[in-house]
């Protein structure tokens, strides 16, 4: 939920369905393109999201913290991919939104080869452009991963990347435009396993179309998320990836350092320190059930279950 994310042209069913990790290209649904629009006054943080589920209830997360503590907030429709919302927190159409530490990093720094959460971390906090900062990780983490049906992972024995890398040129792959190009994508899984699929075709960041590709035996691979509740309840395998290809991808608030007050950076940080990997795959879990709630609804449940509400 790093994360690879998708093109605003598929935000509305993704944002009914699972996506994350890391990383993006297209607009938002907002008039002015693809920022969140003009800038907020100077005591209003501006909240924004990418368009996939998990960041639409973290970023409802931050903002009704915030706003339990009086603190003035306005939250933006999703803003599609990190190509579009990182040049819009960056201009100030949003101050404020939920990241993934190795993507982002990646992201800002293509020759970065951190893999570990705290390198990762340490290393971001270098490399995040000012105005921007990150505030305190949380444990909770939502990685890109290969995923494949049950039967391929028996018919090849394969429980790693490493050992269906013999097998990538029989694989069609499926997975968001963009995870061609990243370097953790395809190109990452080309240089670390000597792994080329023989086709890939794009579809939606760890959402519906990739989920229906993968079921209909349109692609025999994809790029899912580890939150997913989807990979259990569809009997898919998510490969290991013992070589790293996919750095730490831990929770982590980016903001505009000019709204980062000592009140909101205490609240996000409480944020931070209670938010779990268990808990990221429990909001998905619901994001994903049939009655299909409002993001909002999911993030005021958990932070009432942890006292932050």
């Amino acid at each position: 939920m790093r994360r690879t994310l998708i093109a605003l042209a598929t935000g509305t069913v993704a944002a009914l369905t699972l996506a994350a990790c890391g990383g993006g290209g297209g607009g938002g649904p907002l008039g002015s393109g693809p920022s969140g629009g003009a800038p907020a006054p100077s005591d209003t943080i501006k909240v924004g999201s990418a368009n996939f589920s998990e960041s639409q209830v973290l970023a409802a997360v931050y903002a009704q913290a915030l706003q339990s503590k009086g603190v003035k907030v306005e939250q933006t429709p999703p803003l599609g991919s990190r190509e579009a919302y990182i040049p819009a927190i960056k201009d100030g159409s949003i101050d404020l939104i939920p990241e993934y530490t190795g993507t982002l990093l990646q992201y800002l720094d293509k020759t970065a080869t951190q893999s570990s959460s705290e390198e990762v971390y340490a290393a971001l906090q270098k490399t995040v452009p000012a105005p921007l900062i990150v505030l305190e990780k949380s444990s909770a983490e939502d990685k890109d991963a290969v995923v494949v049906p049950k039967a391929v992972a028996q018919r090849y024995n394969a429980s790693s990347l490493e050992d269906i890398a013999p097998h990538c040129g029989d694989l069609a792959f499926g997975g968001p435009p963009e995870f061609q190009k990243r370097p953790d994508g395809i190109p990452g899984i080309q240089k670390t396993y000597n792994c080329s699929f023989k086709s890939y075709l794009s579809l939606d960041a760890g959402g519906p179309l990739t989920l229906e590709a993968l079921k209909e035996g349109k692609v025999e691979a994809a790029d899912l998320f580890t939150t997913s509740p989807n990979i259990e309840t569809n009997q898919l395998v998510a490969l290991s990836d013992p070589k790293n290809n996919f750095a730490a991808q831990n929770v982590v608030p980016l903001i505009n350092s000019a709204k980062a007050t000592p009140q909101v950076k205490q609240i996000l940080n409480s944020i931070s320190a209670k938010l779990t990997t268990p808990a990221l795959i429990e909001m998905n879990r619901q994001l994903d059930s049939p009655d299909k709630p409002d993001p909002n609804t999911v993030a005021k449940t958990w932070l009432g279950q942890n006292g932050l509400g």
